[in-house]
């Protein structure tokens, strides 16, 4: 049995109803037993199974949070990230000559990937002709920073199978040049074409590639995430479980190509263990902004482009009726405006039909993932249906400059955290990790600030009345989380019964400037009472 834990010395930010801060916290058998000051808390836990000792940690004013968890990010692509090409660089030559280094390295033939790329920052769209020269004899495919498109070779496209004459699958596009040749660029559900065409990896290889990336979301502060890779990657986290090495909770999300199976084999959205547990089916209902493929109302400035709806609104009521009927919740990518109303409309024909209101409801509350831009008509919706609003915060710093250029004035009601809190909503952030930083500190500080890190666009932020107070900010990572989740009885605050999961904190968020919230470092992350990452 393990020792119990006693933090002692600090201030303990409980995040509970009554806003209760403590100089000490107790756990035992990885669960809080005490909070409270320190003579009490020594008191609470002094001794173990067996007469063994507590372990005594003093914090020496160290700040303590409910451990903060990150309600959106993708393992696997953040693992993989970490090994293969990074391409976010400020230009396309730098991209290109990082793939260069890489097929100077590689294996004639073998295929190299990698992430991050965005066009908006460059002087143009890249080419396959770029990738051509620098991999003359390696297949490349390279995922945008956006995660919904694609920048793939020649050689990737011949072995994927698509020419000329190739059409546009459902829900994708294939970028075609003035005669119809393809660009090398795929969007959405066209990148489909390529990834088929790529050896998977083995549950074995991407466990290990965990690893690595775990280690990494403990150091940023992380005792938990909902994932929404792939189902390879569900498999890597079931073998991390069986070997002892999963140190995070992991609310796991289905795929949409694993509905069927899902629902056949009689599995639940909650079923699981402590540690990892099956989440929402993920479906897609549009694309995103710096592609523009999010699906408009209207379309974007100076365009008659409305985006690429990945999901038409008949399937998306279908999906979410055979989730619903088999206990399972949603989460549905939206991004732009159309996208958000399709999905509020499919949750609230799903609510309205009657085999659905006899159905066993899920566990777990329905979710729209990003909702970054909603039309005000649309805002009350998200409490009156009960959809949980899964957000994160650092898109709208990054975004600043392309949702000004492709949305204009719309951008009043775009990453309108305040606006979904004062609805009544659930708000629960992440990081979307890879395609932004893990570091739950620095969405804390764009929802606090909406600043970026160098302090653009200025003292105020971009659209300051979106602004949430720390307070809203952590109870986004903390409660917030917990209750998409389905998890507020166990995890989202310091109380007594409740898993002994902390953050530990070289500052207090609350008391810094704002600005300086980025920058706070992280101490220790605690999971279970037990110590995963710091000292």
């Amino acid at each position: 049995m393990e020792r119990p834990l006693v933090l002692v010395n600090g201030i303990v930010r409980t995040m509970d109803a009554r806003g209760t801060v403590a100089s000490a916290v107790a756990a035992r058998a990885g669960r809080v037993v005490f909070v409270g000051d320190d003579r009490e808390a020594r008191e609470a836990a002094a001794v173990g199974p067996g007469g063994s000792p507590a372990e005594m940690i003093d914090l020496r004013g160290a700040c303590v949070l409910p451990g903060l968890v990150d309600a959106h990010l993708h393992f696997a692509w953040f693992a993989r990230s970490l090994e293969e090409v990074d391409a976010g660089t400020r230009t396309r030559g730098e991209a290109v000559e990082r793939v260069r280094a890489r097929a100077a390295a590689t294996p004639a033939g073998e295929w190299i990937g990698g992430s991050s790329w965005d066009h908006n920052v460059w002087d143009r769209l890249p080419s396959r002709q770029d990738l051509d020269a620098a991999a003359p004899r390696n297949p490349v495919a390279l995922k945008a920073k956006s995660g919904h498109a694609m920048w793939a070779s020649s050689l990737a496209l011949e072995r994927a199978g698509i020419r000329k004459v190739t059409p546009d699958p459902a829900g994708g596009m294939i970028a075609r040049d003035p005669a119809g040749e393809p660009t090398g660029i795929l969007y959405e559900n066209a990148m489909n074409l390529v990834w088929a065409a790529i050896p998977a990896m083995r549950p074995e290889e991407i466990a290990a590639s965990m690893r690595a990336a775990q280690e990494r979301a403990l150091a940023a502060g992380l005792t938990g995430f909902h994932d929404f890779d792939s189902l390879p990657a569900f498999r890597a986290f079931q073998l991390l479980r069986e070997q002892g090495g999963l140190d995070v909770r992991v609310v796991k999300g289905i795929p949409r190509e694993a509905l069927g199976e899902a629902a056949a084999l009689g599995l639940r959205s909650g079923f699981g263990d402590e540690l990892l547990s099956i989440g929402p089916v993920k479906l897609f209902a549009d694309g995103a902004l710096g592609p523009q493929t999010a699906w408009m109302l209207e379309p974007y400035e100076g365009s008659t482009n409305t985006g690429i709806p990945t999901l038409a609104p008949e399937e998306l009521r279908a999906d979410i009726a055979r989730a619903r009927a088999a206990g399972l919740a949603c989460a549905v990518h939206a991004i732009g405006d159309a996208a958000v109303r399709a999905v509020l409309d499919a949750f609230a024909a799903a609510g309205a039909d009657p085999a659905g209101l006899t159905a066993a409801r899920p566990r777990l509350p329905d979710r729209i993932e990003h909702v970054q831009l909603v039309s005000p008509a649309d805002l009350s919706r998200l409490a009156r249906l009960g959809i949980v609003a899964s957000m994160q915060p650092i898109h709208a710093t990054s975004d600043i400059d392309i949702a000004d250029r492709h949305w204009g004035a719309r951008t009043a009601t775009a990453y309108a955290w305040r606006s979904v809190l004062d609805s009544g909503a659930v708000l629960a952030f992440g990081s979307d990790c890879p395609v932004e930083t893990v570091r739950p500190l620095a969405g804390i500080h764009a929802a606090v600030t909406r600043r970026r890190a160098d302090g653009s666009p200025g003292p105020d932020g971009w659209h300051p009345e979106q602004r949430l107070t720390v307070e809203q900010a952590v109870r986004s990572y903390t409660l917030g989380a917990a209750r998409a989740a389905g998890r507020e009885r166990e995890t989202g605050t310091i109380e007594p019964g409740k898993f002994a999961d902390f953050t530990v904190l070289g500052a207090d968020p609350f008391v810094v400037e704002p600005h300086e919230i980025r920058d706070v470092p992280v101490r220790a992350t605690i999971v279970g009472g037990r110590l995963r990452w710091g000292q």
